[in-house]
């Protein structure tokens, strides 16, 4: 697992978590990949205590696909957080 700032951040505290297996996006999980996929969860929850963002909040993007804004083939988890992110917007 690694964990990174994202080069075009969206919030005050914006951080990757990135599996080291190659899953192209989380439709392509596998059962096999179940444990891995906590890992992934309590990854976010360790790197969101570290950057001190746990007890205020935070919130966790996986984009999925074209749809879903996905354009990284590679499943990832988005942290956003260090302030209000607010709601989402529709169109």
């Amino acid at each position: 697992m690694i964990a990174f700032n994202d080069i075009h951040p969206k919030a005050k505290v914006h951080v990757l978590v990135i599996p080291k297996k190659h899953i192209q996006s989380l439709a392509d999980a596998e059962d096999e990949d179940q444990e891995l996929l906590g890992m992934v969860m309590l990854t976010v929850k360790k790197v969101a205590e570290e950057q001190r963002i746990a007890s205020s909040g935070y919130r966790t993007i996986i984009n999925t696909r074209t749809h879903g804004g996905q354009e990284v083939d590679h499943l990832h988890v988005h942290i956003l957080g260090g302030e209000a992110i607010g709601p989402m917007v529709s169109k």
